[in-house]
């Protein structure tokens, strides 16, 4: 059997994907720990150089022989307008005078797409995932050439579509419920859907493997999303509180309270699901729709805010389960989902 459809032969022994959490949650700690506890950990190599990357695949490995995956950012470049994020730029002097630094240069990058490929395609993990866009079938077979799983995250049955075509073998469908950015094609202001009308809509269209995401944080969910048409669930924010996590302290403060979450693009351009703070409130209605343009604008604004302990400057990604997250080790999360899921099987 070949490799790349492992995942779905009964060889994990929790259907659980660690979502990749670009920024700092995940940590190749974090990524060997889900998937030795028998899940599939992922790293995230968004905002990362490719030697960093690569860096990364070689600690997950020296830490477990288990199956994990890498995502990468597709370099989708949508139409910006130069004016409005200027004006956005200096709506921010507010901030600059509070935190003493000067907003960054709103640039676009293709987070070093070319050569995170190519330590993909060298380093072979057992998946490779997509978001923000799907690439073109050639780059997709040159990866499963090489025993590598490719899967791409949807946010709509169009996208669904179109990763189909280009040959992905599963879908990651990412609901109107999951945390930080979503993974849509194009930038566009349409009610996102949630994960179980995602789920139905695109199960209608393939028998590939479809991976949910978004606001699962307990095996009830997970058995829910299951009995749905899903063959694993991808969680994120439930892991964000793991001792093997990389979430900042601020972050972390913010997760233990109860406050609500929003989508949003006052950090980075793009509609993210965050916890309510006050650079939300503040600057939301003023932001444009450029990312990553808008993501280096704020990014000195974030990261002072970080150093600060100021939870009230920076982004808090975070689902709509975020406050069902426990606060211990990641192997032990597992466990508790896999036996959870036994006996929850047994009653039914």
């Amino acid at each position: 059997m070949p490799r790349h459809v492992f995942i779905f032969d009964g060889s994990l022994d929790v259907p659980i994907v660690g979502a990749p959490m670009s920024g700092g949650p995940t940590t190749p700690a974090l990524v060997a720990a889900v998937s030795e506890a028998g899940g599939l950990g992922f790293l995230a190599a968004g905002y990362k150089t490719a030697q960093e990357v690569e860096e990364e695949i070689a600690a997950v490995r020296s830490a477990t022989a288990r199956p994990f995956g890498v995502n990468l950012f597709y370099p989708t470049r949508d139409e910006t307008d130069e004016a409005a994020i200027d004006a956005y730029a200096r709506s921010l002097r507010v901030e600059e005078d509070r935190y003493g630094v000067s907003v960054g240069v709103p640039s676009w990058s293709d987070d070093d797409w070319e050569a995170k490929l190519n330590v993909a395609a060298r380093t072979r993990p057992d998946v490779v995932s997509f978001t923000f866009g799907c690439p073109e079938p050639e780059t997709i077979k040159r990866l499963r050439g090489l025993d590598i799983a490719v899967w791409a995250t949807v946010t709509s049955p169009a996208e669904a579509g179109v990763a189909l075509a280009a040959g992905v073998d599963a879908l990651v469908l990412q609901g109107a419920e999951a945390g930080g950015h979503q993974g849509s094609y194009r930038q566009h202001d349409d009610e996102p859907l949630s994960v179980l009308a995602l789920l139905q809509s695109v199960a209608a269209m393939t028998d590939r493997p479809l991976v949910t995401a978004g606001g699962i944080a307990t095996a009830a969910q997970i058995a829910a999303v299951r009995r749905a048409g899903a063959s694993a669930a991808q969680i994120g924010s439930a892991l964000m509180l793991a001792e093997e996590a990389g979430t900042n302290e601020p972050h972390r403060q913010a997760l233990r309270r109860k406050a609500p979450t929003r989508l949003t693009r006052a950090f980075s351009g793009r509609r993210a699901r965050g916890i309510v703070n006050r650079f939300m409130l503040e600057h939301d209605d003023a932001a444009p729709a450029a990312y990553p343009e808008i993501h280096y604008l704020t990014a000195p604004l974030r990261a002072k805010a970080r150093a600060l302990g100021d939870a009230e400057g920076l982004n808090l990604w975070a689902g709509q389960a975020y406050h069902l997250a426990v606060e211990t080790t990641a192997g032990e999360i597992v466990d508790r989902w896999q036996a959870d899921l036994a006996r929850l099987e047994h009653e039914h």
